[in-house]
């Protein structure tokens, strides 16, 4: 087992993701009540969207997220492109600060993600990975990877393309890339890599146009 692997699964990574999660939840519990009370008013209920992913060694589990789109938005295809009509108007606001991916912390804290790791993916795509690719599931699906840095503008991208060949985009053109850079982060994982991937997500989230 490579060193990085062997960080990925080991209690230290899982320990600091306890030690910040439970923290972080606490103190983002009012933010966390507003942006739910603004989705309840604005596009009612519910305010949470939970769907399938499949994490570390295959487990599927349900990944939170505060609800961006309209309530019958699950009968398409599970990718989100810029100028998507099932987004709302205040989850459009919400998707731009990833705002929404914040109920992962609840994820983090019950050990099905890690703060750093492979996005996970629904089902259906997983399904298609080749056995090399498969080994993004060693380790816990986390709220930002390598790839999150570099596809910050995923949803523009999927924008351009046409809605019928946007999954076919997804497939071969995108997914490999992203799979190709989380198998990497895997075989090099630390702590020290860790807090840096933090930091560039933050930087990119925030101010994107700066070098």
């Amino acid at each position: 087992m490579s060193p990085g692997r062997a960080y990925c699964r080991g209690s230290l990574k899982r320990g600091l993701d306890i030690a910040l999660s439970l923290p972080a939840l606490l103190i983002l519990a009012p933010i966390l009540l507003l942006l739910a009370a603004v989705i309840l008013v604005t596009s009612g209920s519910p305010v949470l969207f939970a769907q399938e992913r499949i994490g570390m060694d295959g487990r599927p589990f349900r990944l939170l997220k505060l609800r961006t789109m309209c309530k019958d938005a699950s009968k398409g295809l599970p990718l989100t492109g810029a100028g998507d009509r099932r987004v709302t108007r205040v989850g459009k606001f919400f998707r731009s600060l990833k705002l929404d991916e914040l109920p992962q912390l609840v994820n983090v804290l019950a050990g099905d993600m890690s703060l750093v790791g492979p996005r996970p993916e629904v089902p259906r795509y997983v399904a298609r990975y080749t056995p090399e690719q498969r080994r993004v599931l060693d380790a816990r699906p986390g709220l930002t990877d390598p790839a999150s840095v570099l596809f910050r503008d995923e949803e523009a991208l999927l924008g351009s393309v046409p809605a019928p060949s946007r999954e076919r985009y997804y497939l071969e053109a995108i997914l490999p890339k992203k799979l190709g850079m989380n198998l990497a982060y895997i075989d090099r994982a630390s702590l020290a890599y860790d807090l840096l991937l933090v930091l560039q997500t933050i930087k990119v989230l925030f101010c994107p146009d700066k070098p």
